[in-house]
């Protein structure tokens, strides 16, 4: 794992930020990745799958999603993870076949319209009260930080 993501995420840790905004460090890099064209996602939910996947073997507890939005297995994978941090988990013949199948997939996962789709979809699946509540927190923190510069 590149070491960027790892120490901005462990920053956001001390600075006392949600683990997933910890773990948005390595969403944005494996989006970095697909784009310069290391490998490529089927779709822009894997990329997203796979930057979270590193970032609970990285440390960050980030919890495994509800069950409600995804199958037994993934919870159970992302349980697994968050268990095995800092451990090795995949041996280097697995490793490869991972990175020649990901190879072989579009880069368009992480395209601007994509990841807009993803962003509108993941919106409508909130609630009008969620939403208002998580702009009137991104208002607030824009505020705590305009006054700690200036």
């Amino acid at each position: 794992m590149p070491e960027d993501a790892v120490q901005k995420a462990r920053e956001d840790a001390q600075q006392g930020k949600a683990p997933s905004t910890q773990a948005g460090e390595f969403v944005r890099e494996e989006i970095e990745h697909i784009r310069e064209g290391k490998h490529g996602a089927r779709s822009t939910q894997q990329a997203i799958a796979i930057g979270l996947s590193k970032a609970r073997r990285a440390g960050v507890r980030l919890a495994p999603p509800r069950a409600a939005k995804t199958s037994s297995r993934t919870r159970r994978k992302a349980a697994q993870e968050l268990a095995a941090r800092g451990k090795k988990t995949k041996s280097a013949k697995r490793s490869r076949a991972v990175k020649g199948a990901l190879k072989r997939e579009g880069k368009s996962a992480a395209s601007r319209t994509a990841l807009a789709r993803q962003a509108r979809g993941a919106a409508k699946a909130r609630t009008a009260r969620q939403r208002s509540q998580a702009a009137q927190k991104a208002a607030k923190t824009r505020a705590s930080r305009r006054k700690s510069r200036g």
